[in-house]
Order: structure tokens, then C-alpha cells, then sequence
């Protein structure tokens, strides 16, 4: 065993949508080691599913990628930390097994079970009755998504829709939650990973408890819910078969660990109101905070985290860099007759140097990210993404930056009501995931944001990072205030102040599209029979 803390690893796993990424981490915070699974998503209509034995077979490839490579590497792990995407819905039955595929953040099915709850008789605001949202906000400091995307919508499609597979449910878990049972066979949930069920009381970060009446008014069995827990509490030792299939010794901690944007929070920075934006798939601006504290209008709210007595603050976009690997797959090398189906591992580079030599602005070329709609500052599932003023003078250049752009505007429109949200500026956001690794994006971010942007030395392990660092704390091998110095800077892109007004104005243009075309989008994607899944 060893015998100084900084030989001692984690394995940290990092369950995304596309796939499963496990990393071997110090608890000085450095990557030794990282390998990859993808996930297939299966979408039809407004349903996405996922196969919760495929999250567990790429943990497996993953992590025994990893591990057995190196004896000697190997047996200094002595915990396991999972990071994993949120919102995702698993029904277990008795014995533990998944019953069926998982439901996915993405998908939308719950809208119209959750507008049953939600809705009053008469006066309604936002779509909810008074009464129940301000019992939703006053204890939780959220309220369920209109949308049905969130564990709440999903739970109550169940019930509502599938009381066969509602009646088998022993538990409703998170994606996070199914792979804690994996490794150590407990059945429980942390504070983060079963917020979006609405159904705690989140005033004391430090006790978060499920309250009867929101359970009632879910309309869930509350013996369905699972037992909740920190993200840094010791939830056990991995089971035998998973710790002979790995490896590793029976003894290996588990550590609850936490969802997606816990995580990454834990890995940027945990200083109050220290922001941080990270560009995945999806994209958010974080930072934790000592209130529990909600704009319902604008969609943001401070809530239940990782990091002991502290709320995070969070402000979702719904597509980021999603946006480029939809010009990738779907338009540069689709698999149809103008292109063949071979990988193209370096595209992204290569549309980070075409996009760095066309001029900020795009050529006046404007692009709305929304390809999925959009959840803040409006949430609005019917928009759509476009590009606007494109004309016989634009390229595929051109483009390849309005996209950058379209992102980077988007976090503008975001970042006004999540600054009003902490009440004072946020200083340098430190940009995190895979997105974060781009120079000129991290530029374009800067310039259109008009705020620093830090980038860390290995931006795309945030998530893989911050479950160390809870693992850290959970062993008592650190704590929360001493992460600060851990944190490792490779550059800070200042804002040019040439640029600001060119991006003020398109900033103000980029609003209006969405103001113009939000009536048309509407009537575009109501929703219909045809495009509801059966």
C-alpha cells in the first residue's frame, strides 16, 4: 500500500451521454491516465433512451484499459468516484436490475404529466398553479421543468403512462445512483443527484430531506425513492466480482461522488461566486454560493452541490458543442453519397484554424445554437437553431465562426441574469470540457462575454478532477478549502476592447432573431400525433 498520500490514486469515472471516460487521478489533481467508451443513444420522437448495461460494459472497457496496463499503478487506487451525467431516470426492480432502458434528460415525454401537477384551475404563472410554485421554490429552490426532461417529468410519466413498469419500480434511481449500486451494491441518491425530482427540502444544504407533502404532490410512493446521502460520504467497499473483474483490492472505497455539474464545479473552483462556464455538449455557467436562492422567469437557481454547506448556482444552455459535432456528423461528413463514413478525429482542430482567420463578426453572419430549444434565460423547447443573413459573400469559413459565435452569444444572454443571480460580477470565468480546450473559442469568449477567460491546464478532466477531489475529501485526505491551490493555469484570454462594440451590437440583434422568430418557431414544432413517439 503506499505510503504517502500523493501515491495514492483514484479512479475517477466520468458517465457522459456519449459515452463513459474512467481516469486514474492523484489527489494533487493530475490526469495520470484517462481512457474512453462511447454509449449509443436511441432517439425516436420525444423519447431518449439509454441502456443502463452499456453505461456498465464501457465502465468496464474503460477502466480495465486503464488498469491493466500497470501492476504497480494498479494497486495504488484506493478509491472509486463516479462523475455522471444528470436528469436520467432508472427504474430497479428488487434484485436490483435496471427494468429496461433508462430515460434520458433528453427525453421529453413527462411534459404533459407534469403540466397535470403543475397547473391550476384558474390563475396560472408560467404554467404553474401560485400555490404549488411557491412551495416547489420555497423548498427546493427549483421547480419541475414544463418540459418533462428532468427526473420529475420523468417519474411522472411512468406513473401516469406506464403503471406496468411504475408497479415494478423498487426504486427510482440517477444515472449516478445505478452506478453506486454497481460498484457497492447500496441503493441511495445524493443531495445533487435527486434534486430534479423536486422532492426535498433543500434550506439546509447541509441536511437535505425529502418533504412528504412533495412527495404528494409528485404523486410518487415515497418507499420508491432511494435514501439520501453526501457526495463525499464513504458509501462502501466495491462489491467482490467488481473488484476481482478490475483489479483492484476488495477493500477500494466507493465515494458517492456527484452529477455532471457538481463535479466539474469541484474541479474549476470552489471559491463563493468563483464562475466557471464549461463547454460540452451541453453548456453551463456555475459557481457556488452561501444562499439557496432562485429567478424563475430566467430559469437560473442556486441549489444542492457537492461541496459541504454551499449551493451552486447554474445557468443551462441546452446545445454548445453539440452545435459542432452536428456540423460535423449531419453536414461536413454525413454518410451519404458526397462524403464516405471514415472518422475524421482532427476536425475540430481544423475548424478552430479556419474559424481564428475570418474576421470577428463572421461577416455579419449570425447563428442561434438551439438546436434542442433552449432553457435560460427562456425555456423554450420549440426554438430552433438558424443561420441568419447568410448571403452569396459567405463561405463555409464563414460559418465554421458564426457557430463559434452563435455559442459564445448565447452565454452572453445567459450570463446577464446569472450575474444579477450572484449580485456582483463575476470576474474571470474558468472555461472547462472539451470546448474549453480551444483557443479561439476560449478568444471569442472573452471578446463577446467581455470577461477573462481562464483556462486550465487540462480543461476537458474537470469532471474527472472535481471526483477526485470529492473522493479527496470523502477519505479525509483533504478538504474543500485547500483546492484553491491546486488549481493550475495554462492561459487567461482578456477581452479585446476593439471588439466591443461590434459584439454589443450583434449581441442586440442576436435577441431580436429570437424575439422575431420565437412566434414562428412555435407554430413550426407544436407538438402533434406525428411526432409523438408510440
Amino acid at each position: 500500500m503506499p505510503t504517502s498520500p500523493d501515491e495514492r490514486l483514484v479512479l475517477a469515472i466520468d458517465l457522459g451521454t456519449s459515452g463513459c471516460k474512467c481516469a486514474l487521478v492523484a489527489l494533487d489533481g493530475t490526469v495520470q491516465a484517462w481512457a474512453f467508451r462511447p454509449v449509443p443513444l436511441h432517439v425516436q420522437g420525444v423519447q431518449a433512451e439509454q441502456d443502463p448495461a452499456d453505461w456498465w460494459q464501457a465502465l468496464l472497457g474503460a477502466a480495465g484499459e486503464l488498469l491493466n496496463v500497470d501492476a504497480a499503478r494498479r494497486q495504488r487506487v484506493v478509491a472509486v468516484c463516479c462523475s455522471t451525467q444528470t436528469e436520467v431516470t432508472v427504474c430497479v426492480d428488487r434484485n436490483g436490475s435496471p427494468i429496461g432502458r433508462a430515460i434520458s434528460w433528453l427525453d421529453a415525454r413527462g411534459a404533459a404529466a407534469i403540466a397535470r401537477r403543475a397547473r391550476g384551475r384558474f390563475l396560472n404563472v408560467e404554467g404553474y398553479a401560485p400555490l404549488k410554485l411557491w412551495q416547489w421554490l420555497r423548498l427546493t429552490g427549483g421547480a419541475p421543468s414544463s418540459t418533462g426532461r428532468d427526473s420529475a417529468g420523468h417519474m411522472a410519466y411512468l406513473r401516469d403512462e406506464r403503471p406496468e413498469v411504475y408497479e415494478r419500480t423498487h426504486k427510482f434511481l440517477n444515472a449516478l445512483d445505478y452506478l453506486n449500486l454497481r460498484l457497492c451494491g447500496r441503493l441511495c441518491a445524493t443531495q445533487d443527484s435527486i434534486l430534479t425530482a423536486w422532492v426535498t427540502d433543500n434550506r439546509d444544504a447541509s441536511k437535505v430531506r425529502y418533504d412528504p407533502r412533495l412527495v404528494r404532490l409528485l404523486g410518487i410512493d415515497a418507499d420508491k425513492l432511494p435514501e439520501i446521502v453526501r457526495s463525499t460520504d464513504v458509501i462502501g467497499t466495491l462489491l467482490p466480482e467488481v473488484a476481482d473483474t478490475l483489479g483492484l483490492a476488495p477493500g477500494t472505497l466507493v465515494v458517492a461522488g456527484a452529477v455532471d455539474n457538481s463535479a466539474v464545479a469541484v474541479g474549476a473552483s470552489v471559491g463563493d461566486y468563483e464562475t466557471h462556464l464549461y463547454l460540452g455538449t451541453s453548456s453551463w455557467l456555475g459557481a457556488h454560493v452561501p444562499f439557496m436562492k432562485t429567478d424563475v422567469f430566467r430559469k437560473i437557481a442556486a441549489v444542492p452541490c457537492a461541496v459541504t454547506g454551499r449551493y451552486l448556482a447554474m445557468a443551462l444552455q441546452s446545445t454548445a458543442g453539440a452545435n459542432l459535432s452536428f456540423l460535423r456528423d449531419r453536414i461536413l461528413y454525413h454518410p451519404d453519397e458526397l462524403a464516405g463514413d471514415e472518422e475524421h478525429p482532427e476536425v475540430y482542430d481544423v475548424l478552430n484554424r479556419i474559424a481564428a482567420r475570418v474576421p470577428p463578426g463572421a461577416r455579419g453572419l449570425i447563428y442561434t445554437p438551439w438546436l434542442f430549444g433552449e432553457r435560460t434565460p427562456v425555456d423554450d423547447p420549440r426554438l430552433r437553431a438558424g443561420l441568419i443573413n447568410l448571403s452569396l459573400e459567405h463561405s463555409r469559413e464563414d460559418i465554421f465562426r458564426a457557430f463559434l459565435e452563435g455559442v459564445a452569444l448565447n452565454t452572453r444572454w445567459m450570463l446577464e441574469p446569472f450575474v444579477k443571480l450572484l449580485g456582483r460580477e463575476p470576474g474571470a470565468l474558468t472555461a472547462v470540457g472539451g470546448g474549453a480546450q480551444s483557443e479561439v473559442w476560449c478568444q471569442i469568449m472573452a471578446d463577446v462575454t467581455g470577461q477573462a477567460i481562464r483556462q486550465p491546464i487540462a480543461p476537458i478532466q474537470a469532471n474527472a478532477i472535481g471526483a477526485a477531489f470529492i473522493a479527496g475529501v470523502g477519505m479525509g485526505a483533504m478538504t474543500f478549502s485547500d483546492l484553491a491551490a491546486l488549481r493550475r493555469t495554462r492561459r487567461v484570454y482578456e477581452p479585446t476592447s476593439d471588439l466591443r462594440q461590434l459584439y454589443a451590437d450583434k449581441f442586440e440583434a442576436f435577441k431580436e432573431v429570437r424575439t422575431r422568430l420565437a412566434p414562428l418557431y412555435h407554430r413550426l414544432n407544436a407538438p402533434s400525433p406525428a411526432r409523438q413517439s408510440p
